[in-house]
C-alpha cells in the first residue's frame, strides 16, 4: 500500500512539473499565451501577488493566464514572472537588433548610436534573465536550508536588478536624441518591457523575504 501511495505521489509530481513546464516552453519559446485557467482562489492569489509591484494591472493580466500552473505557490509565480519577463526582453532585442541595421543608413548618426547601445544593454538584460532562470531551476539543490535559499535567491535578485538597470540605461541613452519616430518606438517599447521586469523582481523579492523554496 505505501509503495502503491509512493508511486501515485511520484506520478503526480511528474504531471505537474510537467505542466508548468509546457507553460513555460509556451512563454519563453513561442511567445504564446495560453488561455486564463485556474479557480478563483488561484487567480485572486495572483491578483493579491499583483499587488505588491508598481504595475499590478499588467502583473495580474499577464500572469493570470498561468494560474493553474501557480497553484498558489509563490515560488512557481516568481518563475513564471521571470519567463514572461524573459518572453518580453528577448522579443524586444531581437527587433531591435533588426532595427539598427536600419538606423545605420538613416543618416541620424546619434539616434542610430543611441539604440546600439541601447540594443546592447537590452542583449545584457536578456543573459542576466538567463541567468535567474536558470537559479531558479536549480533551487535548493545545493541544499535545503534557509542559508542556502537565501544565497540562491540574492543570485536571481541581483540578475533581475541588473536586467532593469541595463533596460533604464537602454532608454536613458535617447535623452539627448533629438525627437524622430525611432526614438519615440524605442522608448515606447522599452518602456513596456521594463514593467515586466519590475514586476517579475518585486515578486522575485516576495518570495525571498519568505525564507524557504
Amino acid at each position: 500500500m505505501r509503495t502503491q501511495r509512493s508511486h501515485h505521489f511520484l506520478l503526480l509530481s511528474i504531471l505537474f512539473f510537467a505542466s508548468t513546464f509546457s507553460y513555460l516552453r509556451l512563454v519563453t519559446a513561442t511567445g504564446a499565451e495560453p488561455p486564463i485557467t485556474g479557480n478563483n482562489d488561484d487567480t485572486e492569489y495572483i491578483r493579491s501577488s499583483c499587488n505588491t509591484t508598481l504595475y499590478p494591472d499588467i502583473c495580474y493580466t499577464s500572469l493570470s493566464r498561468y494560474a493553474n500552473a501557480v497553484q498558489q505557490n509563490p515560488g512557481q509565480l516568481a518563475r513564471i514572472a521571470i519567463a514572461v519577463s524573459f518572453s518580453k526582453v528577448h522579443r524586444t532585442a531581437s527587433y531591435l537588433s533588426n532595427l539598427t541595421r536600419v538606423a545605420d543608413y538613416s543618416g541620424n548618426s546619434r539616434a542610430a548610436l543611441a539604440l546600439h547601445d541601447c540594443f546592447s544593454n537590452l542583449d545584457d538584460a536578456v543573459d542576466e534573465i538567463r541567468g535567474s532562470i536558470k537559479q531558479m531551476r536549480q533551487l535548493g539543490a545545493a541544499g535545503s536550508g534557509t542559508d542556502s535559499f537565501l544565497f540562491q535567491m540574492s543570485n536571481v535578485q541581483t540578475w533581475m536588478s541588473a536586467a532593469l538597470t541595463d533596460e533604464e540605461t537602454c532608454t536613458d541613452g535617447f535623452q539627448d536624441v533629438e525627437d524622430c519616430p525611432m526614438k519615440s518606438d524605442v522608448e515606447n517599447r522599452v518602456t513596456k518591457v521594463k514593467k515586466f521586469t519590475s514586476n517579475a523582481l518585486a515578486l522575485v523579492n516576495g518570495y525571498a523575504k519568505k525564507g524557504m523554496p
